[in-house]
């Protein structure tokens, strides 16, 4: 079973995503689709340090991370509006218990600030973000059921309730040379994810 940085460097490369974004008060559903690039990045990295640094975390815990960039179009973008961005996590393993830790991020997912969430390994080889914002929290939790392709879902309980549910399918860019890519079968993101959670 694969450890957290053994996940990212498998989560390394170009995936194109396509995804379905619950809007839990209002009843209603929306589609949206984006390119992402994944690049593990090394303990030693420039950009680990730094985000280590700005945490007040020592860079010598970290064992990696990774950056992710990415572009992105939703179904009720008004005109002009995007969904580019950057950001980079580094991971601190807990001493005791080394599939679990901080992670920590420049950019958090619920909101556009630097965050410190907990990341675990769970048995089914999935990995789990909590992160707790000052108004929000959200629960992230990414999976392979093939090589190429990478399952993500997501909840986001704002002061009063669950506000949004996620869920992503992501299919590996190979180049013609690499191996057909394997798509996910008959995945239904009702039956995984709900308003309560994963």
């Amino acid at each position: 079973m694969m450890d957290v940085m053994e996940f990212f460097q498998h989560s390394a490369g170009r995936w194109r995503s396509k995804r379905t974004t619950h809007h839990l008060a209002f009843r209603r559903s929306e589609m949206g689709e984006s390119e992402i690039e994944v690049k593990a990045l090394a303990a030693e990295d420039p950009e680990i340090i730094a985000l280590c640094e700005s945490h007040q975390v020592d860079p010598s815990l970290a064992v990696g991370g990774c950056c992710v960039t990415w572009a992105a179009s939703m179904g009720w973008d008004q005109e002009g509006e995007n969904h580019e961005g950057k950001t980079v996590f580094a991971l601190i393993p807990d001493a005791e218990k080394p599939r679990s830790g901080q992670l920590l991020r420049d950019r958090g997912y619920a909101e556009i600030v630097s965050v410190a969430g907990q990341y675990h390994m769970d048995n089914d080889g999935g990995l789990v973000l909590v992160t707790e914002y000052d108004i929000m929290s959200s629960i992230e939790r990414f999976w392979f059921p093939s090589p190429n392709v990478r399952v993500r879902s997501s909840t986001v309980k704002r002061m009063g309730g669950f506000s949004t549910a996620t869920f992503c399918t992501e299919t590996r860019v190979l180049d013609a040379s690499s191996e057909p890519v394997v798509e996910a079968a008959n995945i239904d993101p009702q039956l995984i994810l709900s308003p309560l959670g994963w």
